[in-house]
């Protein structure tokens, strides 16, 4: 069993690197495309809120594959290029995630009393200014569980990249199947791959708990 880990350790190595290179990438740039859209969809202004309702209401009921289906085959056929299939990858994964990202900021917005907004709005502070300084900063306090369980999930739709030419984890079994290696054990090593990848998180997740609870 081991054998098959440590005769293709180059392989794996590789895959997984790349696998977390589009996890730190697409996850920062979901993170701030994510707290924006649920700005949007808290706004004053309706054509905000309703481009955010939008872009929501479309992008969590679109399958992951057909979205970076539309980046790497249809995108150059509009005359969009990326620089790479990787960064491909990275903005289908980007403008998934930040739909369910938005989604769990609204709902911390939604945690923060009105009362607070309306005092903030009172002495003068602009839309802008209460979110950022009031409203955010507590909403973020309430949404660490459910925003770890997006950015894990991020982290298990990069296997989708294997099928769009990117040489991520997903893209393991592929050739380990042409080098002849036992398909089974093949996934059982990236799924202890995984798991350590997750484990990080789980910790993280668990800090940010402590340092955010309220007495």
């Amino acid at each position: 069993m081991l054998s098959v880990l440590t005769d293709n350790w180059k392989l794996f190595v590789d895959g997984f690197w790349t696998t977390i290179r589009l996890f730190l990438v697409a996850g920062v740039f979901s993170l701030v495309l994510g707290t924006a859209l649920a700005g949007f969809r808290v706004s004053p202004v309706p054509a905000l809120r309703g481009f955010g309702t939008g872009y929501v209401n479309i992008l969590r009921n679109t399958p992951l594959t057909l979205v970076f289906a539309f980046l790497v085959f249809g995108a150059p056929k509009m005359q969009i290029e990326l620089p790479s299939y990787f960064w491909s990858a990275v903005t289908a994964l980007t403008i998934y995630t930040s739909a369910f990202i938005c989604e769990v900021v609204r709902s911390g917005i939604n945690t923060v009393a009105p009362g607070q907004s309306e005092a903030a709005r009172a002495v003068g502070m602009t839309f802008l200014q209460v979110l950022r300084i009031v409203v955010l900063p507590q909403a973020f306090r309430a949404i660490v569980p459910p925003l770890t369980s997006v950015l894990i999930a991020l982290l298990k739709n990069t296997t989708i990249a294997a099928g769009f030419s990117v040489a991520e984890a997903g893209a393991i079994p592929a050739v380990m199947a042409e080098r002849g290696e036992n398909q089974v054990l093949t996934l059982v090593w990236i799924t202890i791959g995984f798991l350590i990848a997750i484990i990080p998180l789980v910790l993280l997740q668990r800090w940010a708990e402590r340092r955010t609870a309220v007495a």
